[in-house]
């Protein structure tokens, strides 16, 4: 039976913070909501608006009612009670639902407007970030967790603002009705029902704010874990280990469901509390109301608007708990959101980082570098060689000698932990990334593609592109004939990550995606690892004929596809042990001259004749 380790409960996790992190929170999204700050004012005054009318509906009542004190006959009667009644009712009701929708519709803006700006911040960063990031995180809690915030982003602005601020805008109108008008015993009462009620319920959601937060966790693990398994649905089947993850999944999932049992029960604990803390004060404040109404210090208007005031005021708060709860859930997932902008870029633009300058084809230049992925494992170690304007340097060697690793830090990916790299003379740590990064052009080994049409992921090495120069790129990469051959032609989907293309395919696609994008340097890391022989000497004639006139760094295991180089480096442990043209390392009868007579007396065995291709598929 396999075992995997269990994540830590996060139940256990406690957050001593957690109150100057919602503040924080609530100032990191305040600036976000000031960009449309005349529409927050705007909305204000008509909550404010609806508000005043809300409470003024409790005071007309009760006029009213004192008003049928007429005499029976009185022909005032027929004037106070249908049109007064009906007029003055219809218009502050009629007040309080248009003063209501007009905030909602005036701060719709506002509300979509800061989601959207967030949401766009978060993914900009998100791709601002290292590639050691990328390589760690997990894609599946990753978006959950920009999800949720999003969401929590309307949800907080909706509660707050249509259901909190308003709700205590009217309890401050009724207590200073009430303590003007009646005994201030009713105010009184009121107010500590209201302390206490409060108090209860932050008390009883702040404790219940750990099992959303456990909640959350579980449900990003889940989700994470299922996008995985997906995402590599081959490998499932060809290790027969659907059961497993299966068995993973719901291990995740039952957490999830005994945290969100937890989360139930105390809400149910939150709710009666409440209920009793509502009832008995209204118990109190009726009887009050009714003892005066006996003595005839009240009317009876008074008691039916104590008991309309009571009704407005605890219909809401009967809510209070679930509009605190979704507040605080909604602060939690902001704050997740916000934790994910708040990671640090492990490669960033120095300050007075400028534009690469180019004029003409540009020499790179690799100067004593030295580079670590993890400091105790060295992979580069004083390595330094240059690739002249227009000419092909290629590196050979094998696997883990540091031939990717090269390409990685020359688009910086990563900063050296010695050396320096440049370009025309430029020192690439003092040039802006973008500028860098669109001078270069890459055919990776491992080519994955967007989920959409062919066109589109040939057209993205320059997005805007034409269909034609989609077409001749397609053409000098050799893919067109088989696009042309689908029923959909440059509208067939590719799949996720391309996986209706074979591997030939993809890397023929990112040929031509290369090609298009046209950059002055280029790197072939392992261009036609994925072709089959004649397919690589068609496609290798093409190459050369694109990397004319270009630098070019040309990254290989094939030694065929390297013999033409102006200069052929041979790497080993993150050094570099030899290099010439083709001609003089065989001469040398070394490192190099061993490894292209091994792969030579392969192919003549018929073992190392190349990858063949998958065959095509539509």
């Amino acid at each position: 039976m396999r075992h995997h380790a269990a994540p830590p409960d996060p139940i256990s996790t406690t957050t001593p913070q957690a109150s100057g992190r919602d503040a924080a929170t609530l100032r990191r999204l305040l600036p976000y909501l000031w960009e449309y700050k005349w529409r927050v004012i705007a909305a204000l005054l008509f909550m404010v608006g609806a508000k005043l009318a809300n409470v003024g509906v409790p005071v007309l009542l009760k006029n009213l009612v004192d008003a049928l004190t007429l005499k029976p006959g009185d022909p005032l009667a027929i004037l106070v009670v249908p049109v007064g009644l009906l007029l003055a009712y219809g218009l502050l009701r009629l007040c309080t639902s248009l003063f209501s929708e007009l905030r909602e519709l005036v701060f719709a803006k506002a509300t979509h407007g800061a989601a959207r700006s967030i949401a766009l911040a978060t993914f900009l960063h998100l791709h601002a970030l290292s590639m050691r990031f990328h390589l760690e995180r997990q894609t599946g809690g990753m978006t959950r967790d920009i999800e949720r915030g999003v969401k929590g982003v309307e949800s907080l602005i909706s509660y707050s603002l249509y259901s909190i601020v308003p709700t205590l805008i009217e309890v401050a109108l009724v207590l200073g009705i009430m303590a003007v008008q009646f005994d201030p015993w009713f105010a009184a009462i009121t107010l500590a029902a209201l302390a206490v009620y409060i108090t209860f319920t932050v008390k009883v959601t702040e404790w219940r704010t750990q099992f959303r937060r456990a909640a959350n966790q579980h449900d990003s693990a889940a989700h994470t874990q299922a996008i995985d398994s997906l995402i590599n649905y081959e490998t499932v089947k060809y290790f027969n280990n659907e059961a497993f993850e299966a068995a993973r999944y719901d291990e995740n999932l039952e957490r999830l469901r005994k945290v969100r049992l937890k989360s139930q029960s105390t809400l149910t604990l939150l709710n009666s509390g409440q209920q009793l803390v509502i009832a008995v004060a209204l118990v109190a404040i009726l009887w009050r109301a009714t003892q005066g109404v006996v003595a005839g210090t009240l009317t009876l208007g008074d008691l039916v608007m104590i008991n309309a005031f009571m009704i407005q005021l605890y219909i809401p708060l009967n809510f209070l708990g679930v509009l605190y709860r979704e507040i605080k859930q909604s602060l939690v997932d902001l704050d997740r959101m916000f934790t994910l902008m708040d990671k640090e870029r492990e490669v960033a633009d120095a300050p007075d980082a400028a534009p690469l300058q180019l004029a003409g084809e540009p020499a790179v230049r690799f100067e004593q570098v030295r580079f670590a992925y993890d400091p105790a494992r060295p992979i580069l170690q004083d390595v330094s060689f240059e690739i002249p304007a227009g000419k092909t340097v290629a590196v050979v060697g094998p696997s883990g000698s540091g031939k990717s690793t090269l390409a990685r830090l020359l688009f910086r990916f990563y900063d050296l932990q010695g050396g320096r790299i440049t370009i025309a003379g430029q020192d690439i740590r003092h040039v802006t990334q973008d500028s860098l990064r669109c001078a270069i052009g890459i055919v990776p080994q491992d080519t994955v593609l967007f989920n959409d049409t062919v066109e589109y992921n040939i057209a993205y090495g320059r997005p805007g592109a034409r269909h034609d120069e989609v077409v001749a790129v397609a053409q000098a990469a050799r893919i067109h004939d088989f696009i042309a051959a689908t029923p959909q032609g440059y509208a067939t989907r590719v799949g996720e990550r391309g996986l209706k293309l074979s591997g030939g395919e993809k890397q023929r696609v990112a040929i031509a995606r290369t090609l298009l994008k046209n950059p002055p340097v280029l790197i072939f890391d392992e261009a036609t690892s994925a072709l089959d022989s004649a397919n690589e000497r068609a496609i290798q004639a093409e190459l050369a004929q694109v990397a004319r006139n270009k630098t070019t760094l040309l990254i290989a295991h094939r030694l065929s596809t390297v013999v033409d180089a102006h200069e052929i480096l041979v790497m080993e442990a993150g050094r570099i042990l030899e290099r010439g043209r083709h001609s003089e390392l065989l001469a040398l009868n070394g490192r190099y001259a061993q490894m292209w007579a091994l792969q030579q007396s392969g192919e003549a065995d018929g073992s190392e004749g190349g990858t063949e291709a998958a065959p095509l598929k539509a």
